[in-house]
């Protein structure tokens, strides 16, 4: 791909590789449904289906595959009929806003090539691959913006083991990005809970998700086709806050919320009307405001915000209030500023709260680089077992037993009350590093410039001698 003239930069070369990989896989699997059910009938039409046009290695190339791609194939699947079915309403939503950014037909032919030796209906293969992708998807955190669709694995499985969703329970991520928690719920509930199929369509008939943009839609589309689920329709192509917050009603309630909203971004104008008690454009304040409305009553969160949702005014007060008045905001995990490297380097925080009691007491965990390495970074990433000794603390699902210590303090809702709701409250229990007297570091420093000063005279005379030689 890096050879075609037409693909520039990463985030196009991953867009590029996925509409591929996301037909080959709707192919596989409608060749086993094919077999497995009767009168299945795939939603592509014969002549667009991955087995019509691509499966043969000697199958059309150069000038006569891209004119296909571009005129027939790419127009036809974004007009699919809407009454088609899900998955014919998953393939048109995914392609409605993809492109073929090749230019070469033969480039375009050996990547369809060497694609076609995954087997996606070979478990093992499969497997393999979902690495393979899930690789894909964290080097997006080096393609320009795209960074910010993807949280860290350990960060969303660490949310996940903590809310523990269980199949039935109604899950929603309203900014899915690539689709991360859901992958990850599907993992911790199919090895905890899933002991039978009617378990597994229980769980999948639960997921709810919704992506802003389009390229992290449709990698998150392929990525619950390649975790096995048949009918990803559940995963939206929309903007869940262009909704007014009161239009949303209580058949829409959801018993769990996992995500991580974009924050540091605006909304378009005009948006901020569809939340009139928090007028603001601020994305992760909206959706924070959208949370609370959309949680049931028992219903439970983890949301990653950044520290300045914590002590930032005005708005964000009157917000904090409303969380604490609704919610139980019962823990709160502090993580440092290198977990999203390289995409940000922002302090960050997981909330965890429930809905329908107001806060008495929030638990603060403060999570600390291993004292191996300085800084997380891209090749030594936060890992899941570092943070099991906070899952260690956290006193299982009823929280019982939690205890102050050198990473854990509590504070009352009184207290944060009389802080103006600022909720970011430092660790009590670290003791503050003795930088010195303010006087006397003054003085040593203009000392040592005055040394300097002296050196680099002395280094002047030096060469002006040896020039005049």
């Amino acid at each position: 791909m890096r050879k075609d003239t037409g693909v520039d930069g990463d985030a196009q070369r991953i867009s590029q590789l996925c509409w591929m990989f996301f037909l080959k896989i709707i192919d596989d699997q409608d060749q086993e449904l094919e077999l497995t059910k009767d009168d299945y009938a795939s939603p592509i039409p014969a002549d667009l289906q991955w087995r019509a046009w691509a499966a043969d290695p000697e199958g059309i190339t150069g000038d006569t595959l891209l004119d296909f791609v571009n005129n027939t194939l790419f127009p036809d699947l974004k007009s699919l009929p809407t009454n088609a079915g899900p998955r014919a309403k998953v393939v048109r939503d995914v392609f409605e806003d993809a492109y073929n950014y090749m230019k070469s037909g033969q480039l375009m032919r050996q990547m369809i090539n060497k694609i076609n030796e995954v087997d996606f209906n070979n478990l093992t293969e499969r497997q393999h691959f979902g690495d393979i992708y899930e690789q894909i998807l964290n080097d997006l955190q080096n393609a320009g913006n795209a960074g910010e669709y993807y949280t860290p694995r350990a960060v969303t499985a660490f949310m996940v083991q903590q809310i523990d969703p269980k199949p039935g329970e109604i899950m929603f991520d309203p900014a899915c990005g690539t689709g991360g928690f859901l992958t990850c719920a599907m993992r911790h509930m199919r090895e905890n809970y899933v002991k039978r199929s009617e378990h597994e369509a229980l769980m999948q008939g639960a997921l709810r998700a919704v992506e802003k943009k389009p390229l992290p839609h449709m990698l998150c589309v392929t990525n619950m086709l390649l975790n096995g689920v048949e009918e990803p329709d559940f995963v939206r192509h929309d903007n869940t806050l262009a909704r007014p917050l009161v239009s949303w009603t209580k058949d829409e309630r959801v018993d769990i919320v996992l995500t991580n909203p974009p924050f540091g971004g605006k909304e378009e104008d005009g948006i901020e009307s569809n939340f009139p008690t928090f007028r603001t454009r601020e994305t992760a304040d909206l959706f924070l405001a959208l949370i609370i409305r959309l949680l049931k009553p028992g219903g439970r969160a983890a949301v990653v915000l950044p520290d300045g949702s914590l002590f930032g005014e005005g708005i964000k007060t009157r917000l904090k209030e409303h969380l604490m008045e609704e919610c139980n905001l019962h823990t709160i995990v502090r993580l440092p500023n290198s977990v999203f490297k390289p995409y940000a380097s922002i302090g960050t925080n997981l909330l965890f709260f429930e809905k329908g009691t107001p806060t008495q007491d929030i638990w603060y965990w403060e999570h600390k680089v291993p004292e191996t390495q300085k800084a997380y970074s891209m090749t030594r990433p936060i890992r899941l077992d570092h943070l099991d000794d906070c899952a260690a603390w956290w006193g299982g699902a009823a929280r019982e037993g939690r205890v102050e210590g050198p990473q854990a303090w509590k504070v009352t809702a009184a207290e944060i009350k009389a802080r103006g709701y600022n909720l970011d409250v430092k660790n009590p229990h670290t003791v503050a590093e003795d930088h010195g007297d303010p006087e006397t570091l003054l003085a040593d420093l203009t000392a040592a410039e005055a040394e300097t000063a002296a050196l680099r005279d002395q280094l002047k005379a030096i060469l002006t001698e040896a020039l005049a030689r």
